[in-house]
Protein backbone atom coordinates (compact mmCIF):
# COMPACT_ATOMS: atom_id res chain seq x y z
CA UNK A 1 0.00 0.00 0.00
CA UNK A 2 1.29 3.56 -0.95
CA UNK A 3 1.66 6.45 1.74
CA UNK A 4 0.99 9.67 1.54
CA UNK A 5 3.06 12.82 3.77
CA UNK A 6 -0.54 14.82 5.35
CA UNK A 7 1.53 16.91 7.68
CA UNK A 8 0.50 20.54 6.99
CA UNK A 9 -1.95 20.10 4.00
CA UNK A 10 -5.66 19.80 4.67
CA UNK A 11 -7.47 16.51 3.13
CA UNK A 12 -10.79 16.42 2.30
CA UNK A 13 -12.29 12.69 3.02
CA UNK A 14 -15.15 11.06 0.96
CA UNK A 15 -17.76 8.41 2.90
CA UNK A 16 -20.79 7.23 3.25
CA UNK A 17 -23.34 7.86 6.14
CA UNK A 18 -22.32 4.62 7.83
CA UNK A 19 -18.86 5.06 7.80
CA UNK A 20 -18.94 8.59 9.20
CA UNK A 21 -18.77 7.94 12.93
CA UNK A 22 -15.39 5.24 12.38
CA UNK A 23 -14.02 7.95 9.67
CA UNK A 24 -14.62 10.82 12.10
CA UNK A 25 -13.05 9.59 15.66
CA UNK A 26 -10.27 7.76 13.34
CA UNK A 27 -9.32 11.43 11.21
CA UNK A 28 -9.46 13.31 14.41
CA UNK A 29 -7.23 11.11 16.49
CA UNK A 30 -4.64 11.01 13.50
CA UNK A 31 -4.86 14.47 12.36
CA UNK A 32 -3.20 15.12 15.90
CA UNK A 33 -1.00 12.96 15.84
CA UNK A 34 0.31 13.78 12.39
CA UNK A 35 -0.14 17.39 12.05
CA UNK A 36 -2.57 17.92 9.05
CA UNK A 37 -5.66 19.66 8.76
CA UNK A 38 -9.17 17.65 7.50
CA UNK A 39 -13.22 18.17 6.55
CA UNK A 40 -15.23 15.07 5.93
CA UNK A 41 -17.72 15.01 3.17
CA UNK A 42 -20.78 12.81 3.60
CA UNK A 43 -22.37 11.57 0.11
CA UNK A 44 -25.68 10.63 0.43
CA UNK A 45 -25.14 6.69 0.14
CA UNK A 46 -25.04 4.80 2.96
CA UNK A 47 -22.24 2.20 2.09
CA UNK A 48 -18.94 3.89 0.85
CA UNK A 49 -17.55 1.00 -1.36
CA UNK A 50 -20.40 1.50 -3.07
CA UNK A 51 -19.48 4.99 -4.89
CA UNK A 52 -17.55 5.24 -7.71
CA UNK A 53 -15.61 8.21 -8.98
CA UNK A 54 -18.58 8.51 -11.87
CA UNK A 55 -21.23 8.94 -9.03
CA UNK A 56 -18.86 11.09 -6.72
CA UNK A 57 -17.97 13.64 -9.11
CA UNK A 58 -21.23 15.91 -9.54
CA UNK A 59 -22.23 15.69 -5.76
CA UNK A 60 -18.17 16.30 -4.73
CA UNK A 61 -17.83 19.70 -2.51
CA UNK A 62 -14.15 20.51 -1.98
CA UNK A 63 -13.39 23.60 0.34
CA UNK A 64 -11.01 26.16 -1.14
CA UNK A 65 -8.24 25.16 1.55
CA UNK A 66 -8.43 21.54 0.15
CA UNK A 67 -4.80 19.96 -0.72
CA UNK A 68 -5.82 16.18 -1.29
CA UNK A 69 -8.68 14.40 -1.99
CA UNK A 70 -9.17 11.74 -0.26
CA UNK A 71 -11.83 8.73 -1.51
CA UNK A 72 -13.12 5.46 -0.39
CA UNK A 73 -11.00 2.41 -1.08
CA UNK A 74 -12.86 0.73 -3.03
CA UNK A 75 -13.21 3.66 -5.74
CA UNK A 76 -9.41 2.42 -7.69
CA UNK A 77 -11.26 2.46 -11.06
CA UNK A 78 -10.86 5.30 -13.18
CA UNK A 79 -10.50 8.56 -11.39
CA UNK A 80 -11.02 10.64 -14.65
CA UNK A 81 -14.24 11.66 -13.62
CA UNK A 82 -13.12 13.70 -10.46
CA UNK A 83 -9.84 14.65 -11.88
CA UNK A 84 -11.41 16.29 -14.75
CA UNK A 85 -13.58 18.72 -12.43
CA UNK A 86 -9.85 19.51 -10.37
CA UNK A 87 -6.90 19.90 -10.20
CA UNK A 88 -5.97 18.97 -7.00
CA UNK A 89 -4.81 15.55 -6.37
CA UNK A 90 -6.53 12.86 -5.75
CA UNK A 91 -5.81 9.56 -3.67
CA UNK A 92 -7.77 6.35 -3.15
CA UNK A 93 -7.85 5.16 0.53
CA UNK A 94 -7.10 1.62 2.06
CA UNK A 95 -10.10 -0.54 1.45
CA UNK A 96 -10.39 -1.05 5.10
CA UNK A 97 -11.06 1.92 7.97
CA UNK A 98 -8.48 0.12 10.52
CA UNK A 99 -5.41 0.82 7.64
CA UNK A 100 -5.80 4.91 7.80
CA UNK A 101 -3.09 5.34 9.62
CA UNK A 102 -0.55 3.16 7.66
CA UNK A 103 -1.98 5.28 4.61
CA UNK A 104 -1.09 8.40 5.98
CA UNK A 105 2.06 7.66 6.80
CA UNK A 106 2.22 6.86 10.45
CA UNK A 107 3.66 3.36 9.72
CA UNK A 108 5.56 4.19 6.77
CA UNK A 109 8.26 1.13 6.05
CA UNK A 110 9.71 2.44 3.44
CA UNK A 111 13.72 2.93 4.28
CA UNK A 112 16.48 4.67 1.82
CA UNK A 113 18.36 2.44 -0.29
CA UNK A 114 16.48 -0.60 1.30
CA UNK A 115 17.10 -3.77 -1.15
CA UNK A 116 21.33 -3.51 -1.35
CA UNK A 117 22.86 -7.09 -1.06
CA UNK A 118 26.43 -8.76 -0.94
CA UNK A 119 25.71 -12.14 -0.59
CA UNK A 120 25.75 -14.22 -3.46
CA UNK A 121 23.13 -16.82 -4.09
CA UNK A 122 23.66 -20.30 -5.70
CA UNK A 123 20.43 -22.64 -6.33
CA UNK A 124 21.64 -25.92 -7.01
CA UNK A 125 19.31 -28.47 -9.26
CA UNK A 126 19.46 -31.66 -7.23
CA UNK A 127 20.24 -34.73 -9.23
CA UNK A 128 21.35 -33.47 -12.10
CA UNK A 129 22.36 -36.26 -14.30
CA UNK A 130 19.01 -37.57 -13.83
CA UNK A 131 16.88 -35.14 -15.47
CA UNK A 132 16.60 -34.28 -19.14
CA UNK A 133 17.97 -30.90 -20.54
CA UNK A 134 14.85 -29.34 -20.93
CA UNK A 135 13.77 -29.97 -17.19
CA UNK A 136 17.41 -28.33 -15.99
CA UNK A 137 16.96 -25.53 -18.30
CA UNK A 138 13.44 -24.71 -16.73
CA UNK A 139 13.96 -25.17 -13.37
CA UNK A 140 17.04 -22.95 -14.11
CA UNK A 141 15.12 -20.51 -15.59
CA UNK A 142 12.97 -20.94 -11.95
CA UNK A 143 15.88 -20.55 -9.62
CA UNK A 144 17.00 -17.40 -12.08
CA UNK A 145 13.93 -15.31 -11.14
CA UNK A 146 13.67 -16.60 -7.95
CA UNK A 147 17.08 -14.76 -7.04
CA UNK A 148 19.96 -17.26 -7.99
CA UNK A 149 22.80 -15.79 -9.16
CA UNK A 150 24.81 -19.02 -9.89
CA UNK A 151 22.98 -22.34 -11.30
CA UNK A 152 24.85 -25.09 -9.38
CA UNK A 153 24.40 -28.65 -11.06
CA UNK A 154 24.37 -30.81 -8.53
CA UNK A 155 25.60 -34.67 -9.51
CA UNK A 156 25.37 -37.85 -8.26
CA UNK A 157 28.38 -39.46 -6.40
CA UNK A 158 28.15 -43.07 -7.54
CA UNK A 159 27.72 -42.44 -11.13
CA UNK A 160 29.97 -40.10 -13.54
CA UNK A 161 28.07 -37.64 -15.85
CA UNK A 162 29.05 -37.83 -19.24
CA UNK A 163 26.81 -34.97 -20.24
CA UNK A 164 28.16 -32.41 -17.77
CA UNK A 165 30.34 -30.03 -20.05
CA UNK A 166 27.31 -30.53 -22.90
CA UNK A 167 24.26 -29.28 -20.12
CA UNK A 168 27.14 -26.54 -18.75
CA UNK A 169 27.38 -25.14 -22.03
CA UNK A 170 23.29 -25.10 -22.60
CA UNK A 171 22.80 -22.68 -19.62
CA UNK A 172 25.92 -20.53 -20.50
CA UNK A 173 24.02 -20.24 -23.88
CA UNK A 174 20.52 -19.37 -22.04
CA UNK A 175 22.38 -16.53 -19.81
CA UNK A 176 23.01 -18.63 -16.72
CA UNK A 177 25.90 -18.37 -14.59
CA UNK A 178 26.83 -22.34 -13.51
CA UNK A 179 28.79 -24.17 -11.01
CA UNK A 180 29.17 -27.58 -11.17
CA UNK A 181 29.16 -29.35 -7.41
CA UNK A 182 31.27 -32.20 -8.29
CA UNK A 183 34.35 -34.02 -6.17
CA UNK A 184 35.17 -35.74 -9.70
CA UNK A 185 37.06 -34.27 -12.14
CA UNK A 186 36.00 -36.50 -15.60
CA UNK A 187 32.30 -34.21 -14.32
CA UNK A 188 34.55 -31.12 -13.45
CA UNK A 189 37.03 -30.77 -16.45
CA UNK A 190 34.33 -30.59 -19.29
CA UNK A 191 31.80 -28.57 -17.61
CA UNK A 192 35.05 -25.94 -16.49
CA UNK A 193 35.56 -25.90 -20.20
CA UNK A 194 32.11 -25.22 -21.21
CA UNK A 195 32.12 -22.24 -19.13
CA UNK A 196 31.48 -23.24 -15.55
CA UNK A 197 32.95 -20.51 -13.59
CA UNK A 198 32.84 -22.48 -9.87
CA UNK A 199 33.75 -25.87 -8.61
CA UNK A 200 31.88 -27.19 -5.65
CA UNK A 201 34.15 -28.90 -3.94
CA UNK A 202 37.91 -29.24 -3.96
CA UNK A 203 39.85 -31.50 -0.63
CA UNK A 204 43.02 -33.64 -0.84
CA UNK A 205 41.04 -36.05 -3.17
CA UNK A 206 40.92 -33.57 -6.31
CA UNK A 207 42.81 -30.36 -5.40
CA UNK A 208 45.79 -31.54 -7.31
CA UNK A 209 43.74 -31.65 -10.21
CA UNK A 210 42.20 -28.49 -9.60
CA UNK A 211 45.17 -26.28 -10.32
CA UNK A 212 44.92 -27.11 -13.55
CA UNK A 213 41.11 -25.79 -14.18
CA UNK A 214 41.26 -22.23 -14.37
CA UNK A 215 38.63 -21.28 -11.95
CA UNK A 216 37.83 -20.38 -9.19
CA UNK A 217 36.98 -23.40 -6.65
CA UNK A 218 35.42 -23.94 -2.83
CA UNK A 219 37.65 -25.70 -0.25
CA UNK A 220 36.05 -28.20 1.81
CA UNK A 221 37.85 -30.26 4.83
CA UNK A 222 37.97 -34.03 4.51
CA UNK A 223 36.74 -34.29 8.11
CA UNK A 224 34.04 -31.25 8.79
CA UNK A 225 34.29 -32.27 12.09
CA UNK A 226 37.99 -31.83 12.64
CA UNK A 227 38.38 -29.37 9.86
CA UNK A 228 40.81 -32.43 8.90
CA UNK A 229 42.97 -31.32 5.25
CA UNK A 230 41.51 -28.16 5.04
CA UNK A 231 44.47 -25.74 5.73
CA UNK A 232 46.53 -27.90 3.41
CA UNK A 233 43.97 -27.79 0.96
CA UNK A 234 43.67 -24.14 0.87
CA UNK A 235 47.64 -24.09 0.84
CA UNK A 236 48.12 -25.78 -1.97
CA UNK A 237 44.87 -23.73 -4.04
CA UNK A 238 46.54 -20.72 -2.48
CA UNK A 239 50.61 -21.07 -3.78
CA UNK A 240 49.20 -22.27 -6.96
CA UNK A 241 47.35 -19.13 -7.82
CA UNK A 242 43.73 -20.49 -7.72
CA UNK A 243 40.92 -18.43 -6.70
CA UNK A 244 39.03 -20.21 -3.55
CA UNK A 245 35.97 -19.72 -1.07
CA UNK A 246 36.13 -21.69 2.13
CA UNK A 247 33.16 -23.72 3.40
CA UNK A 248 33.94 -25.78 6.51
CA UNK A 249 30.20 -27.49 5.95
CA UNK A 250 27.10 -26.90 8.01
CA UNK A 251 26.02 -29.87 10.12
CA UNK A 252 22.37 -30.92 10.64
CA UNK A 253 20.63 -30.34 13.78
CA UNK A 254 22.05 -33.17 15.90
CA UNK A 255 25.27 -33.78 13.73
CA UNK A 256 27.01 -31.43 15.00
CA UNK A 257 25.24 -28.15 13.88
CA UNK A 258 26.34 -25.86 16.96
CA UNK A 259 29.89 -27.02 16.26
CA UNK A 260 30.09 -26.42 12.89
CA UNK A 261 29.05 -22.81 13.10
CA UNK A 262 31.64 -22.16 15.46
CA UNK A 263 33.84 -23.30 13.05
CA UNK A 264 32.65 -21.11 10.33
CA UNK A 265 33.53 -18.57 13.15
CA UNK A 266 37.25 -19.89 13.71
CA UNK A 267 37.63 -20.03 10.05
CA UNK A 268 36.65 -16.09 9.47
CA UNK A 269 39.19 -15.64 12.54
CA UNK A 270 42.12 -17.65 11.20
CA UNK A 271 41.78 -16.37 7.41
CA UNK A 272 39.79 -13.10 7.70
CA UNK A 273 40.04 -12.25 4.72
CA UNK A 274 38.89 -15.36 2.63
CA UNK A 275 35.89 -15.23 0.72
CA UNK A 276 33.54 -18.07 2.62
CA UNK A 277 30.58 -19.94 1.61
CA UNK A 278 28.05 -21.94 3.33
CA UNK A 279 25.63 -24.48 2.29
CA UNK A 280 22.32 -23.71 4.22
CA UNK A 281 20.22 -26.44 2.44
CA UNK A 282 21.73 -28.75 5.20
CA UNK A 283 19.79 -26.79 7.68
CA UNK A 284 16.43 -26.18 5.30
CA UNK A 285 16.44 -29.75 4.18
CA UNK A 286 17.19 -31.93 7.11
CA UNK A 287 14.84 -29.94 9.61
CA UNK A 288 10.83 -30.20 9.97
CA UNK A 289 10.07 -27.09 10.03
CA UNK A 290 9.00 -23.91 7.05
CA UNK A 291 12.33 -23.12 5.82
CA UNK A 292 11.46 -18.81 6.08
CA UNK A 293 12.43 -18.55 9.85
CA UNK A 294 15.68 -20.46 9.28
CA UNK A 295 17.17 -18.65 5.95
CA UNK A 296 16.76 -15.72 7.90
CA UNK A 297 18.87 -16.94 10.72
CA UNK A 298 21.37 -18.14 8.77
CA UNK A 299 21.77 -15.27 6.24
CA UNK A 300 22.29 -12.82 9.26
CA UNK A 301 25.39 -15.67 10.48
CA UNK A 302 26.18 -14.98 7.27
CA UNK A 303 25.86 -11.06 7.01
CA UNK A 304 27.99 -10.78 10.48
CA UNK A 305 30.60 -13.75 9.37
CA UNK A 306 31.03 -12.29 5.91
CA UNK A 307 30.20 -15.66 4.33
CA UNK A 308 29.39 -13.97 1.05
CA UNK A 309 27.86 -17.09 -0.60
CA UNK A 310 25.76 -19.70 -0.27
CA UNK A 311 24.18 -22.65 -1.61
CA UNK A 312 20.92 -23.76 -0.95
CA UNK A 313 17.75 -26.14 -2.36
CA UNK A 314 14.96 -26.27 -2.60
CA UNK A 315 13.44 -29.84 -3.05
CA UNK A 316 11.28 -30.84 -0.03
CA UNK A 317 8.08 -29.11 0.59
CA UNK A 318 8.55 -27.13 3.78
CA UNK A 319 11.33 -25.55 1.63
CA UNK A 320 10.10 -25.33 -1.88
CA UNK A 321 10.29 -21.18 -1.54
CA UNK A 322 14.34 -21.67 -0.07
CA UNK A 323 15.75 -19.49 -3.09
CA UNK A 324 13.18 -16.34 -2.92
CA UNK A 325 13.61 -16.17 0.74
CA UNK A 326 17.43 -15.75 0.13
CA UNK A 327 16.92 -13.15 -1.54
CA UNK A 328 14.53 -11.05 0.44
CA UNK A 329 16.55 -12.21 3.69
CA UNK A 330 20.08 -11.17 2.13
CA UNK A 331 18.96 -7.85 1.69
CA UNK A 332 17.09 -7.23 5.04
CA UNK A 333 19.86 -8.82 7.04
CA UNK A 334 22.08 -6.13 5.12
CA UNK A 335 20.24 -3.31 5.59
CA UNK A 336 20.41 -4.62 9.53
CA UNK A 337 23.38 -4.38 9.81
CA UNK A 338 25.03 -2.34 7.71
CA UNK A 339 22.49 0.32 9.42
CA UNK A 340 22.82 -1.41 12.86
CA UNK A 341 19.10 -1.32 13.27
CA UNK A 342 16.72 -4.47 14.63
CA UNK A 343 15.69 -6.49 11.11
CA UNK A 344 12.13 -5.74 12.34
CA UNK A 345 9.44 -3.77 10.25
CA UNK A 346 11.45 -3.85 7.25
CA UNK A 347 10.48 -6.79 5.39
CA UNK A 348 7.07 -7.98 5.59
CA UNK A 349 7.02 -10.27 2.87
CA UNK A 350 9.24 -12.17 4.87
CA UNK A 351 6.43 -12.50 7.22
CA UNK A 352 4.28 -15.51 5.72
CA UNK A 353 2.56 -17.93 8.76
CA UNK A 354 0.94 -14.96 10.06
CA UNK A 355 1.15 -11.03 10.09
CA UNK A 356 2.92 -7.83 10.77
CA UNK A 357 -0.24 -6.32 12.22
CA UNK A 358 -3.83 -6.84 13.07
CA UNK A 359 -6.45 -4.72 13.17
CA UNK A 360 -9.81 -5.18 15.14
CA UNK A 361 -13.34 -3.04 15.46
CA UNK A 362 -14.44 -4.32 18.36
CA UNK A 363 -17.64 -6.26 19.07
CA UNK A 364 -19.51 -2.87 20.19
CA UNK A 365 -18.77 -1.56 17.22
CA UNK A 366 -19.76 -4.82 15.04
CA UNK A 367 -22.99 -4.35 17.53
CA UNK A 368 -23.45 -0.53 16.37
CA UNK A 369 -22.51 -1.29 12.49
CA UNK A 370 -25.69 -4.20 12.72
CA UNK A 371 -27.99 -1.36 13.91
CA UNK A 372 -27.02 0.97 11.52
CA UNK A 373 -26.68 -1.44 8.30
CA UNK A 374 -29.91 -0.72 5.96
CA UNK A 375 -29.21 -3.99 3.88
CA UNK A 376 -29.21 -7.27 3.70
CA UNK A 377 -25.55 -7.48 2.53
CA UNK A 378 -23.45 -9.74 4.84
CA UNK A 379 -20.55 -8.43 6.27
CA UNK A 380 -18.10 -11.21 7.61
CA UNK A 381 -15.24 -10.52 10.34
CA UNK A 382 -12.92 -12.50 12.54
CA UNK A 383 -12.07 -10.40 15.65
CA UNK A 384 -11.61 -12.04 19.46
CA UNK A 385 -11.33 -15.08 18.68
CA UNK A 386 -14.64 -15.31 16.37
CA UNK A 387 -16.26 -15.48 13.49
CA UNK A 388 -19.51 -12.73 12.82
CA UNK A 389 -21.64 -12.14 10.72
CA UNK A 390 -23.49 -8.63 10.36
CA UNK A 391 -26.00 -7.49 8.68
CA UNK A 392 -29.15 -5.17 9.04
CA UNK A 393 -30.01 -5.74 12.83
CA UNK A 394 -28.12 -8.99 12.52
CA UNK A 395 -25.21 -9.54 14.54
CA UNK A 396 -24.33 -13.71 14.61
CA UNK A 397 -20.87 -15.06 16.26
CA UNK A 398 -19.03 -18.33 16.85
CA UNK A 399 -16.19 -20.26 16.70
CA UNK A 400 -17.07 -23.20 14.22
CA UNK A 401 -17.89 -21.54 10.18
CA UNK A 402 -20.61 -24.53 9.71
CA UNK A 403 -22.30 -23.88 13.02
CA UNK A 404 -22.68 -19.98 12.07
CA UNK A 405 -23.62 -20.65 8.47
CA UNK A 406 -26.31 -23.02 9.81
CA UNK A 407 -27.59 -20.40 12.41
CA UNK A 408 -27.62 -18.29 9.57
CA UNK A 409 -29.75 -20.17 7.09
CA UNK A 410 -32.17 -21.49 10.13
CA UNK A 411 -33.01 -17.63 10.82
CA UNK A 412 -31.69 -17.34 13.85
CA UNK A 413 -32.08 -13.50 15.34
CA UNK A 414 -34.31 -12.99 12.05
CA UNK A 415 -37.98 -12.85 11.46
CA UNK A 416 -37.78 -15.43 8.99
CA UNK A 417 -35.04 -17.47 7.28
CA UNK A 418 -33.19 -15.19 4.75
CA UNK A 419 -34.18 -15.70 1.11
CA UNK A 420 -31.22 -13.96 -0.20
CA UNK A 421 -28.89 -16.93 -0.07
CA UNK A 422 -28.90 -18.83 -3.30
CA UNK A 423 -26.49 -21.57 -4.50
CA UNK A 424 -23.68 -18.75 -5.63
CA UNK A 425 -24.38 -16.72 -2.53
CA UNK A 426 -23.95 -19.95 -0.09
CA UNK A 427 -20.63 -20.66 -2.07
CA UNK A 428 -19.06 -17.57 -1.67
CA UNK A 429 -20.28 -16.84 2.54
CA UNK A 430 -18.28 -20.36 2.55
CA UNK A 431 -15.71 -19.35 0.56
CA UNK A 432 -15.20 -15.88 2.81
CA UNK A 433 -16.00 -18.13 6.38
CA UNK A 434 -12.89 -20.31 5.28
CA UNK A 435 -10.80 -17.79 4.66
CA UNK A 436 -11.81 -16.50 8.10
CA UNK A 437 -11.38 -19.21 9.94
CA UNK A 438 -8.14 -19.63 8.94
CA UNK A 439 -7.00 -16.10 9.85
CA UNK A 440 -8.15 -16.80 13.39
CA UNK A 441 -6.46 -20.36 13.76
CA UNK A 442 -3.03 -18.39 12.18
CA UNK A 443 -3.57 -14.63 14.18
CA UNK A 444 -3.57 -13.65 10.36
CA UNK A 445 -5.35 -10.29 9.32
CA UNK A 446 -9.17 -11.19 7.76
CA UNK A 447 -10.75 -8.23 5.61
CA UNK A 448 -13.38 -9.90 3.05
CA UNK A 449 -13.01 -10.10 -0.75
CA UNK A 450 -9.53 -9.58 -0.13
CA UNK A 451 -6.53 -12.09 -0.05
CA UNK A 452 -4.97 -13.46 3.30
CA UNK A 453 -1.92 -11.77 3.76
CA UNK A 454 1.20 -14.93 2.40
CA UNK A 455 3.88 -12.48 2.00
CA UNK A 456 5.55 -12.82 -1.06
CA UNK A 457 3.43 -16.01 -2.07
CA UNK A 458 0.16 -14.17 -2.07
CA UNK A 459 -1.98 -14.35 -4.59
CA UNK A 460 -4.53 -11.27 -5.21
CA UNK A 461 -7.92 -12.36 -5.03
CA UNK A 462 -10.20 -11.02 -8.16
CA UNK A 463 -13.15 -9.21 -6.35
CA UNK A 464 -16.35 -11.61 -5.74
CA UNK A 465 -18.25 -8.64 -5.09
CA UNK A 466 -21.82 -8.53 -6.36
CA UNK A 467 -22.38 -6.09 -9.50
CA UNK A 468 -23.97 -2.39 -8.50
CA UNK A 469 -27.43 -1.53 -10.46
CA UNK A 470 -27.76 1.78 -11.80
CA UNK A 471 -28.40 3.55 -9.22
CA UNK A 472 -24.85 2.69 -7.43
CA UNK A 473 -26.94 -0.09 -5.14
CA UNK A 474 -25.51 -3.52 -5.36
CA UNK A 475 -27.95 -5.64 -7.77
CA UNK A 476 -28.93 -8.69 -6.06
Amino acid sequence: MKTIDPAGQHLHFVTGRLAEHALRATVEKLSAELGFDYSIDVLPITVAALMTPAWIAPRLQLPPETSLVVLPGYCDSDLEPITSITPLPVACGPRDLRRLGAFLGNQDLSVENYGEHDIEILAEINHAPRLTLAEILRQATLLGEAGADLIDLGCDPAHCWTEAGETTRALRDAGHRVSIDSLDPREIEPAVRAGAELVLSVNSSNRQAALDWGCEVVAIPDEPATLAGLAETIEMLAIGGVPLRIDPILEPIGFGFSESLLRYGAIRQQYPDAEMMMGIGNLTELTDVDSPGINVLLMGFCQEQSIRSVLTTQVIPWAVSSVRECDLARRLVYHSINQQVPPKHLEADLVMLRDCQLDSFGGEALEQLAESIKDPNYRIFAEEGELHVVSARLHLSDTDPYRLFDRLVRGEDQSQPPTNIDPAHAFYLGYELAKAATALTLSKQYTQDESLNWGFLTAPEPTHRLARGPSGQRGD
